[in-house]
Formats: C-alpha cells, sequence, structure tokens
C-alpha cells in the first residue's frame, strides 16, 4: 500500500537561531533555550532488547514488551493527533496517526505514527469507519468510530516519521548524526542514509521534503534497508528495459 513518508528533520542542538538560519533558513523553530533542548530529531537512545527511545516514545521489535502505544503519543502531543486507517485499493491497509504541528524540542514539523495491528483488526476498524475519504489517487482515509479509539490508542508503535518545517543539508546531517553506516542513492535528487544502529533512515532529497523514518532498530533491515533495495533493484530495472525498448 501507498503508506505516508515518514520523515524527520534535522537541526542544530547545542546552537542559537543564528546557527539554525544557516543551518535550516528562517522555517525553523527555535524558541527554545539551547541548554534546556530535548527530544530533538537526532537524540535517539538504544535500548536492550534491540528498541530505541525518540521523541519521548519507545519504539520495541514486535513481540517485545515496553513499547510505546498511539495513547502514549497522544499525552505527548494532544487532542490534535488525528488516528485512522490509510489503504490502499486491495490492500488491509495500516493503523496511522497524524500530528500537525508536532514539537519535537525546539523543532517544529509534521509527525506520521504508524501502528502495530493485526490484518483482520485493521478490517473490522474499517468494516465499523464513520466514513472514508480520497487522499492521494486512490488511498482512503478511514476515519474510526468512537467504540474503536480505545482499541487503537492501545496499539503499539511501529515507526514514526518527522517531516521538519526547515530544510536539511548534507552539512547539517554530518553535524548532528554524524557519517552515515550506508548510503543508497533512489534517484538523482534523493539519498538515503542510514544509520542501523539507530534504526534511522534520513532522507535528503534536493527536489522535495526531507525525511527521516525510525524503527526499532532491530527492525532495520527487514522494515527499512531490505524494502528500500528491491525498490532501487526494481528502478534500475525498468530503466534498463526502457533503455533496451528504445
Amino acid at each position: 500500500m501507498k503508506q505516508f513518508k515518514i520523515v524527520l528533520a534535522m537541526v542544530a542542538a547545542a546552537l542559537g537561531l543564528s546557527a539554525l538560519i544557516v543551518y535550516f533558513g528562517q522555517r525553523g523553530d527555535a524558541s527554545a533555550p539551547v541548554g534546556e533542548a530535548s527530544g530533538l530529531p537526532w537524540q535517539v537512545d538504544a535500548l536492550p532488547g534491540g528498541g530505541s527511545r525518540v521523541f519521548g516514545l519507545t519504539l520495541m521489535p514486535a513481540g517485545q514488551p515496553g513499547g510505546s502505544t498511539l495513547g502514549d503519543a497522544r499525552q505527548r502531543w494532544g487532542d490534535t493527533m488525528q488516528i485512522a486507517v490509510i489503504a490502499a485499493p486491495g490492500e488491509d491497509g495500516t493503523l496511522e496517526a497524524y500530528v500537525d504541528p508536532a514539537p519535537a524540542g525546539f523543532i517544529n514539523g509534521k509527525l506520521v505514527i504508524t501502528a502495530r495491528m493485526a490484518p483482520e483488526a485493521i478490517r473490522g476498524l474499517r468494516e465499523r469507519a464513520l466514513k472514508a475519504e480520497f487522499m492521494e489517487s486512490t488511498t482512503r482515509k478511514y476515519q474510526l468510530a468512537p467504540a474503536d479509539l480505545p482499541q487503537a490508542l492501545a496499539a503499539p508503535i511501529a515507526a514514526l516519521g518527522f517531516i521538519p518545517a526547515a530544510n536539511l543539508d548534507e552539512a547539517a546531517v554530518q553535524q548532528r548524526f554524524g557519517a552515515a553506516a550506508e548510503q543508497v542513492r533512489r534517484n538523482d535528487h534523493m539519498v538515503h542514509h542510514l544509520y542501523p544502529a539507530r534504526g534511522l533512515d534520513l532522507v535528503l532529497d534536493t527536489q522535495g521534503k526531507e525525511l527521516l523514518q525510525y524503527v526499532a532498530p532491530a527492525e532495520f533491515e527487514t522494515r527499512l534497508r531490505q524494502p528500500l533495495k528491491a525498490a532501487v533493484a526494481a528502478s534500475a530495472a525498468s530503466a534498463a528495459s526502457a533503455a533496451r525498448a528504445q
């Protein structure tokens, strides 16, 4: 299915407003005192059991206890968080939450939260949904029935994505996140910076918004790296086929 991009912005934690402007332009939010900043995009703590903690939320591998839920996220960001099932035709879909604005320390952005829920449970949420509306193309958003909200809030979080209000560049990434374990070029304008130990895929896009996607480090290979490699290989095969057909 066509899922939301899960994205994250970088900003300079130990720097004041002038440095933020240098790195990200004047769209960044630097209202908080530098010494008090916490919950920032680059502050990712690895946890025992293959989990991590970022934005004050804990991501654990499937089956491992101790992970944060959508209810924890609602306590963090309040009732403005929207919860819905997002599904493309022929797919069960995913249970997701959307927060805008989503302050991360003194950085503003948009947050997409993907929850873990069994396919049959998601189908039930869709069947009982109050309404469905189109998003992009044929993808639909299903508004949950009020009676289903407690079940949704109890669902553990599988992934986090943060879309920054400020732009990123290579220098800022190196400064705050350090060298990536691997870089994968998706196309002529998009490069993925992979940090397996943090469960992070940081995407720089010279023609669009940057994004960061977080999962439990133990699931980095299966949830992020392998799908990315498969997509790159498919794109290369398609391009080669088109070239042969000319």
